[in-house]
């Protein structure tokens, strides 16, 4: 851990927490060239499974930010869940439903990954892109004027210094220092009032093949165990039907625990890696912008454990602002284009947390396909710009995330459209006969899927089934930004994004 005097004075972007939302977008701005500063309260990355699925939106996310080969070499599926009743397994369901990968969709299912092991995954990329994680920091106080942020930052032996900053990320969980600071209140409700602890804890007698349960979820105390995929333990999550129940975190409530509600016994429960305990809740900040500050995350957002949302919707708060934060802090977009932020991931999160809530309160605690997150889009936002004269109803519109699909170059090598998107810049997508003026550098990178001079030739026709013919601008988090039918508005909607400056339209 570096002292106090080695951390900057000086930051484009300070982020409190590295927690999965703080260090998506870390590395996010890392690779945009923004200098940004994460502060860590923990000497460490927090351990514990807590959040396991990675649905297949993030994963998409995690192919941009060039992670997910490790994730995919670090994880698993989730296996059905086998309900016990007097000792022995009665019967199966499955819980995590899986939809085939198709060429616009190419993740089906929700991987199951340790929150601990994600968080390995995302610094280890962040730190490769140059990024910095102070650890044993924390966020003391701050003050904000006209140009900037002015934050105390204290390390756990109590030396500090002040650290500048064009802009403040509050990535600093539920109870959040930065959001009380600024006086944000959060509107929502407790789901349950039953308290649920979870561990992780090394056990003898299961098959690692199932999601083993005993009880029924919000119906009884129950229990279940689910072994993550490539890892030598369990992962424990309990009910409480007694409100007034506290439970006992320790090694040993946790094992007595088990002992008490399966049919293991003392000693074929081990070492207890960690604990922690929780009452759902269900909350959403009433915004998220305020000056120079935003909050994203569980600062923003608080959800129940049911449907596998929380860290994802998190990760996506991240990948949203991060783009905007560069586009402003480096290439002179406008500030309005930050208000957009709380504009479109605000409503999302109301949505997501009605589902989530709705899940908690039924006891479902099956994953659909619906909850992947690829239906999850901005078409009512202000950034969806639609011109076409006859875009096909139901398809695809302005604001909806850009699909990808399997193409060949010229010479017949085969490339996707998402090898194209990669990256932090824009695509300007032209298909079939709509011409363009090539627009390649570091912010804006052109792609004509067939006409008279193709980049990518469609020869399954399945750029054409996903968007049909025109114009498109693909943003930097994967979703459409601008859709005509010619290039006759998109010097307009550069200049809103900082691309091009209002003199050279």
């Amino acid at each position: 851990m570096a002292s106090t005097d080695t951390l900057p004075g000086h930051v484009d972007v300070l982020i409190s927490g590295a927690g999965p939302t703080g260090l998506a977008l870390g590395l996010d701005l890392a690779r945009r060239g923004v200098r940004a500063l994460v502060l860590e309260r923990q000497d460490r990355l927090a351990p514990g499974t807590r959040g396991s699925g990675i649905q297949p939106r993030t994963q998409e996310v995690y192919e941009d930010f060039g992670v997910l080969d490790a994730v995919r070499e670090s994880g698993g599926t989730y296996p059905p869940r086998g309900n016990w009743k007097n000792g022995r397994m009665v019967d199966e369901q499955v819980m995590v439903e899986s939809s085939d990968p198709t060429p616009a969709t190419p993740y089906g299912t929700m991987l199951m990954l340790p929150q601990w092991r994600n968080l390995e995954i995302q610094y280890a990329r962040l730190t490769e892109l140059g990024g910095t994680v102070a650890f044993g920091t924390g966020l003391e106080s701050f003050t904000q004027d006209a140009d900037g942020v002015e934050a105390r930052v204290v390390r756990a032996d109590g030396t500090a210094r002040t650290v500048r900053a064009s802009y403040l990320v509050a990535a600093d969980g539920g109870r959040s220092p930065v959001r009380k600071a600024l006086g944000v209140t959060m509107t929502g409700q407790s789901v349950a009032p039953y308290p649920m602890l979870l561990a992780d804890i090394r056990l003898d007698g299961l098959d690692r093949n199932h999601w083993h349960m005993w009880g029924e979820f919000r119906a009884t105390d129950f229990v279940s165990l689910l072994a993550p995929a490539k890892y030598d333990y369990f992962l424990l999550m309990a009910g409480f039907m007694d409100p007034g129940t506290v439970p006992d975190t320790s090694p040993d409530g946790v094992r007595e625990l088990i002992a008490e509600r399966t049919h293991l016994t003392p000693d074929q429960l081990g070492e207890v890696l960690w604990s922690s305990s929780f009452r759902p809740n269900a909350a959403m900040a009433d915004r998220i912008r305020a000056g120079r500050v935003f909050l994203a995350g569980d600062a923003a957002h608080v959800h129940s454990p049911a449907g596998g949302q929380g860290l994802n919707t998190s990760v996506q708060d991240a990948y949203n602002l991060g783009w905007k934060l560069g586009q402003v802090i480096r290439h002179g977009a406008p500030d309005s284009l930050l208000d957009t932020y709380e504009a479109e991931r605000l409503p999302v999160a109301a949505s997501i947390l009605a589902t989530s809530t709705r899940l908690h309160r039924s006891g479902d605690m099956r994953r659909g396909s619906d909850l992947h997150q690829i239906d999850v889009g901005y078409p009512d936002g202000p950034l969806a710009t639609e011109r076409r004269t006859g875009p096909a109803d139901g398809g695809l519109r302005a604001g909806n995330r850009a699909p990808d699909a399997p193409c060949i170059t010229p010479d017949g090598t085969p490339r996707r459209l998402f090898d194209v998107f990669r990256g932090p810049h824009f695509t300007l997508l032209a298909v079939g006969d709509a011409e363009v003026a090539a627009l390649d550098g570091e912010l804006v990178r052109t792609c004509r899927v067939g006409g008279p001079a193709p980049d990518l030739l469609d020869s399954e026709g399945h750029v054409r089934d996903a968007y049909g013919e025109g114009v498109f601008l693909i943003r930097p988090d994967g979703y459409v930004g601008y859709a005509a039918d010619d290039a006759t508005g998109l010097p307009e909607e550069l200049v809103r994004y900082g691309v091009l400056t209002a003199a050279a339209r």
